[in-house]
């Protein structure tokens, strides 16, 4: 049975690696090789062409910019307001503690298209709309985020808790130096989730951005793409591919092993 596991793993593997094998043929691909048709398992003269087209026709070097900005600019409120959130749950006493958690996870049943024309209201009445601002604002709380801390940080044992308090430690302190430290590997598993969302998030830039200095990545190589939608262009659309996805391949690659034992450090089995 372990090997028709590991088989039917390495199958289903292969399948889902064959497109973006072919993306990343493709890009290298002469313009007359793509047209010719079929699936490109070699190049037989391959160019970097594509890219430098790509790269030469759409502003990347704007659309990386804006990327960074709003992913690092969720990611950064998200810590701090995730921390502050999963330690009142985890370890405060409060009246409707349980009820109020209940409903804070609710988030996590609800489609973010449904919030699309509410979020979009309230940018527009804050004057936000096209601005990267707007397009982290609807991200800066996070349900899976404090779901997944406060699992954590219930592990962490009360004694800690007890003797940072006879040490005449602040909550603050003690949140500082004692829930925080035993939580890295928590930190790093919701930081690589959340990098990796707000990286590939499409629909939301795409409705509240209309401008070259506050869309994304994805909005930029989908307005690209439609300009090139010919056969003849399918190198540079496939280059274009390659360059937004390659930082999170490689991401991925660098921390995988941090992603694995970050969630079975967190709890969740």
């Amino acid at each position: 049975m372990k090997k028709l596991n590991y088989g039917i793993i390495t199958v289903l593997g292969i399948i889902s690696f064959i497109p973006l094998l072919w993306v990343v043929i493709t890009s290298f691909s002469p313009g007359n090789q793509v047209i010719s048709g079929g699936f490109p398992f070699w190049v037989s003269n391959p160019t970097v062409e594509n890219y430098v087209k790509a790269w030469e026709t759409a502003p990347f070097l704007q659309y990386y910019f804006n990327t960074f900005v709003i992913v690092f600019g969720v990611l950064i409120v998200q810590l701090f307001t995730i921390t502050l959130a999963a330690y009142a749950f985890a370890r405060l006493n409060f009246k409707g503690k349980n009820v109020l958690f209940i409903l804070f996870l609710l988030q996590l049943m609800i489609q973010p298209e449904i919030l699309l024309f509410p979020n979009y209201q309230v940018m527009s009445q804050l004057g936000l709309v096209n601005t990267k601002l707007a397009v982290m604002m609807p991200y800066w709380a996070s349900a899976f985020g404090v779901f997944l801390m406060r699992q954590t940080f219930k592990q962490v044992p009360y004694d800690l808790d007890e003797a940072s308090k006879i040490d005449g430690c602040k909550w603050y302190q003690t949140l500082w130096h004692v829930y925080i430290p035993s939580a890295k590997p928590t930190y790093i598993a919701f930081a690589l989730v959340s990098v990796s969302h707000h990286w590939s998030n499409f629909m939301w830039p795409l409705i509240i951005t209309d401008s070259v200095e506050s869309r994304p990545l994805t909005v930029g190589l989908a307005l690209f793409a439609q300009s090139y939608e010919t056969g003849a262009q399918w190198g540079m659309v496939t280059a274009g591919t390659v360059m937004v996805i390659m930082p999170l391949l490689i991401a991925f690659f660098i921390f995988q092993k941090q992603f694995v034992s970050s969630f079975m450090h967190s709890g969740i089995k």
